[in-house]
């Protein structure tokens, strides 16, 4: 894709932002919706400034500061857990295609069922602590990372698994200098996907078990009434996702130039 496209894309998408921003305006202020429900772009703007405590009047209460910590926490946490679980189980199912044809069924019953139903499970294992939503979050994310590594494994060139045996290769120089390599893009477009699961899961978990951070503030804010600092919550979690995923975006493309010409 040229760079002229890709440029007339970016700002195409920027327009669109753009256009939402301006309905979401209109909507508020000329009172199609009550501001008890929808409130303003610019009070939802003034709760976040003085939530991060960037409003620069000194007033500002710096909490959603404290709850970013606790979710952007999580989320990396799990994250991270899910990408080591995901690929040293996938590579060990990919690479063997008898333990993939017996495991295959199990997984794809276990992989439909949402994090989100198996907390009040783990609430009765773990109770209510920031480990029990460590390992839901886990979980929800492990499932991308562990099928795209399966995958990426399963699809290496016949022929180099052939080259390993003339090699005498080891399963593990196998799997680390022909198998890894192969299967980066499946690893690396699983964990961008794990990265979303992650900030929803723990966002969620931290709503249902009361744990701090933007999930519970959200709520909070929804059960007060309080419209501007629930709108400026999700607003902060739609820029958290952004930011990490453009992230992971950039890392792929250093990580992977050797596959481009």
């Amino acid at each position: 894709m040229s760079d002229s496209r890709i440029g007339l894309y970016r700002v195409g998408s920027l327009g669109v932002l753009l256009v939402l921003v301006a309905l979401w305006w209109i909507a508020s202020n000329a009172g199609w919706v009550s501001r008890v429900f929808l409130p303003t772009p610019q009070a939802t703007f003034a709760s976040l400034l003085e939530g991060l405590n960037l409003s620069g009047s000194g007033n500002g209460s710096g909490e959603l500061l404290g709850f970013t910590r606790a979710t952007v926490g999580r989320m990396i946490e799990g994250w991270l857990l899910a990408s080591l679980f995901g690929v040293l189980l996938g590579a060990a199912i990919g690479v063997s295609p008898s333990v993939r044809a017996w495991v295959q069924p199990t997984l794809e019953f276990i992989r439909p069922l949402p994090a989100s139903a198996l907390l009040p499970l783990a609430i009765s294992i773990f109770g209510l602590n920031p480990g029990m939503v460590l390992f839901v979050v886990a979980f929800g994310a492990m499932w991308p990372v562990l099928l795209a590594t399966v995958h990426g494994f399963a699809a290496v060139e016949p022929r180099l698994s052939e080259v390993a045996r003339c090699l005498q290769m080891s399963r593990a120089a196998y799997i680390w200098k022909m198998g890894l390599p192969n299967a980066m893009p499946d690893i690396l477009a699983g964990m961008r996907l794990a990265l979303t699961i992650a900030l929803i899961v723990a966002v969620v978990g931290e709503m249902i078990a009361s744990q701090s951070g933007l999930g519970q503030a959200i709520l909070l804010a929804a059960r007060a009434f309080r419209a501007s600092d629930l709108f400026a919550g999700i607003v902060l979690l739609g820029l958290i996702g952004f930011a990490s995923n453009a992230l992971l975006a950039f890392a792929e493309r250093r990580l992977l130039r050797w596959q481009r010409p």
